[in-house]
């Protein structure tokens, strides 16, 4: 198969993607790779020049990743998550009204254009936890015990964009990490990131029966294949306090073969939907407008040989 990923500059050489990417060359898979961070982007030719047989996505939240991500799907290519399902989950207000809609146990959430407006939250809701609602990786997260300390952080907080604050779900300081690949769910506990003194060593944990049943539920409510599911044990039970597609998957055992299989069984199930048409494959005058040869983005891809993989 012929497969393009879009890895942002932050994860040119994170194991995740770039062991996905050396597994499935191994294979014998072509596997061409895209910065959309480091690459000028012809976006009017980007999606006709394609001859791919699925795109997949491993960026940052306001990447501009999502949006070619976006632009392929809109030309009828399969993309690896869902590209419709990312911006569904990267958005964490969007999100958290999604997932309360749909009966997930996620916690009740305001949303602010500015710091400042976070000053308007009753008083009972305290302590809450406000964060960046594009955040990632822990970015500016920060857990509020009560009004008169959120003076404190809304310097901190300038510049950030929309923000959601939720109330504090009290709990161990550990939180649960359930990954999705291939239609299996793995576990890991970890230390909370609003409690760094917390000694928490990262490691598999069995599933229980009702985080896994949840774990499922996020995946259909969002309609994502790849991700993963952060959950808190709080006093009335679980509860999910982030959701991200194409995850680290760490402690998930053979991660990069695992994830390997599932892009390519994702990829073929797009083709046999008829959901991703290969340019090659279209009539001449979806080609290039001279009517020759389809147009290619040769010049902004890095071919990924087996034993150079680091060339990523």
């Amino acid at each position: 198969m012929k497969l393009c990923f879009l890895v942002e500059e932050q994860y040119r050489h994170d194991g995740m993607p770039v062991e996905v990417i050396r597994q499935l060359v191994s294979w014998g898979h072509q596997v061409d790779v895209l910065r959309p961070g480091g690459s000028l982007l012809r976006m009017t030719e980007a999606v006709q020049a394609s001859t791919h047989d699925a795109w997949v996505l491993k960026t940052v939240s306001g990447g501009p990743g999502l949006t070619l991500l976006e632009a392929a799907a809109s030309g009828g290519m399969t993309t690896v998550n869902d590209a419709r399902s990312i911006r569904g989950v990267r958005d964490k207000a969007l999100a958290a009204a999604i997932g309360r809609s749909r009966g997930l146990p996620l916690p009740p959430t305001y949303a602010a254009a500015r710091p400042e407006l976070l000053a308007e939250i009753p008083a009972s809701e305290y302590p809450l936890v406000v964060k960046p609602a594009d955040g990632s990786s822990g970015r500016a997260v920060h857990l509020v015990p009560s009004p008169d300390r959120l003076a404190t952080v809304i310097p901190e907080l300038a510049g950030e964009g929309m923000l959601i604050a939720q109330p504090y779900v009290t709990n161990s300081g550990t939180d649960v990490k359930v990954y999705s690949v291939g239609g299996e769910l793995y576990a890991t506990e970890r230390r909370s990131p609003l409690h760094p003194d917390h000694s928490v060593r990262e490691r598999r944990v069995p599933l229980s029966a009702e985080v896994a049943a949840i774990a499922a539920q996020v995946g259909v409510v969002y309609g994502l294949d790849l991700y993963g599911v952060d959950v808190v044990l709080g006093p009335d039970g679980p509860v999910v306090v982030d959701v991200n597609d194409f995850p680290s998957f760490r402690q998930v055992p053979d991660a990069a073969a695992r994830v390997a299989r599932a892009v390519l069984g994702l990829a073929r199930a797009g083709q046999a939907s008829g959901a991703a048409e290969p340019a090659s494959a279209r009539p001449p005058e979806q080609r290039d407008a001279a009517g020759g040869t389809p147009l290619t983005l040769r010049p902004h891809l890095v071919q990924v040989p087996v034993a150079a993989g680091k060339n990523v």
